[in-house]
């Protein structure tokens, strides 16, 4: 018995740290989102329990009913955590059927790519690969506007993902005069609403054939949330997230998955 506590506390120790380190080092490189931060707290909180496990043992024995919950507790996370692996297996098989550069069907009218935020004024690794894919699409279909989507953060800076955006695709040589800019949205809910109204504004409709562009893990969501919108002619293509953050972006769109379906955004 005695072993295999030690096992446990060991365990959670290296798990604690594990997590903990994780969420520091994203922290670090300007990455904050619910997807780190949860990481972060798990891992303190095994951590703790890690170094009173002793205490919290002895207190366990002597009060009967908190041996309960403390299963009960047991229980509830590892339901959880069996939830959150579905989900990650359900986006790693790629249930939103990511594509490449090239969006079948149509001509596309518009192609909007969506921001993923952008700490400290800068186009992050993920921002990157959306606007390098939508780029490419852009230059596959010359005669598509190109919306980017996103309003200022909650940093305080002065810039808007939008202008970011629109600056890396005129400095990678797509024309000024293509580029429609949405710079008031936070959520995606209001990227499809902001940006429906700047493309109507420009005579783009909402029926439209439209490519939008995302991080895989978002793809589905977003376009169901475009859907829901009014967007009738929406396809979608998805740009690889960076493997660093990969799973803290997973873990963030599980429980947008579920703010979303409960708000009923798509």
């Amino acid at each position: 018995m005695a072993t295999r506590m030690k096992g446990w506390r060991i365990g959670l120790a290296l798990l604690g740290g594990l997590l903990l380190g994780d969420a520091v080092m994203l922290a670090m490189r300007g990455v904050m989102h619910f997807g780190v931060a949860l990481p972060g707290v798990l891992g303190l909180g095994a951590l703790a329990l890690a170094a009173r496990w002793d205490t919290v043992a002895r207190w366990r024995r002597a009060h009967p009913p908190v041996a309960w919950l403390w299963r009960a507790g047991w229980a509830v996370l590892i339901v959880w955590l069996v939830s959150v692996a579905i989900f990650f297996r359900f986006l790693s098989q790629g249930a939103y059927v990511p594509g490449g550069p090239q969006a079948a069907g149509p001509a596309p009218a518009a192609i909007l790519v969506l921001g993923s935020g952008s700490p400290n004024c800068e186009v992050s690794p993920t921002l990157k690969s959306r606007l390098d894919v939508g780029l490419a699409l852009a230059r596959q279909q010359p005669t598509a506007a190109v919306v980017v989507s996103g309003g200022r953060d909650f940093s305080g800076l002065d810039c808007t993902e939008a202008g970011l955006m629109a600056d890396y695709l005129v400095g990678q040589g797509l024309p000024a005069q293509r580029i429609l800019r949405e710079d008031r949205s936070t959520s995606t809910e209001e990227n499809m609403r902001f940006s429906r109204a700047v493309l109507e504004a420009h005579g783009i409709g909402p029926d439209a054939p439209l490519v939008m562009v995302t991080s895989d893990f978002h793809l589905l969501r977003a376009v169901r949330i475009a859907r829901k919108a009014g967007f009738g002619a929406v396809s979608g293509v998805a740009s690889p997230t960076p493997l660093y953050v990969r799973y803290n972006a997973w873990l963030r769109e599980y429980f947008a998955y579920i703010s979303g379906w409960a708000l009923r955004e798509f």
